[in-house]
């Protein structure tokens, strides 16, 4: 039976990307050693943790890979809200701009130290050809 699930992301930056995520995202940390931070979110007990990119319980041939590809999700209840204290007052650079999709998203995408990409998001009604994507009750209701 699973318990949990949460990514653990390589890197050569574990401390300076586990306090970008503690100081901009509201983590706390559950765990910490120099080669291993992990992190839990303050109110909705999301999880995530960061290892020295070296250490040797990562198997030979995958050590020292980066956080390329990596993208997380963070579904806030005001995205634009996000956008004003993260980019606009907290000088991140956006890596994607925030903008309204067809999908059912707004949304804006940063980054962290270690490469991995923050798409910070509001579900918003999707429209034209992505209305019948969703799966029955899975769409954001209008109103």
């Amino acid at each position: 039976m699973l318990h949990r699930l949460y990514p653990v992301i390589a890197t050569d930056r574990v401390a300076e990307t586990a306090a970008f995520w503690q100081q901009r995202l509201g983590f706390i940390e559950s765990f910490a050693a120099d080669w291993y931070v992990s992190l839990r979110h303050e109110t909705s007990g999301a999880e995530i943790a960061f290892l020295d990119a070296t250490h040797p319980t990562i198997p030979e041939g995958y050590r020292g890979a980066t956080a390329a590809g990596i993208l997380v999700n963070l579904e806030v209840d005001d995205v634009d809200a996000e956008w004003q204290r993260l980019v606009v007052d907290g000088g991140l650079e956006p890596r994607l701009a925030i903008r309204s999709e067809a999908f059912g998203q707004r949304h804006f995408i940063v980054a962290d130290p270690a490469g991995v990409l923050v798409d910070v998001i509001t579900e918003i009604p999707p429209t034209g050809e992505f209305v019948d994507a969703f799966a029955e009750g899975a769409a954001v209701a209008e109103g």
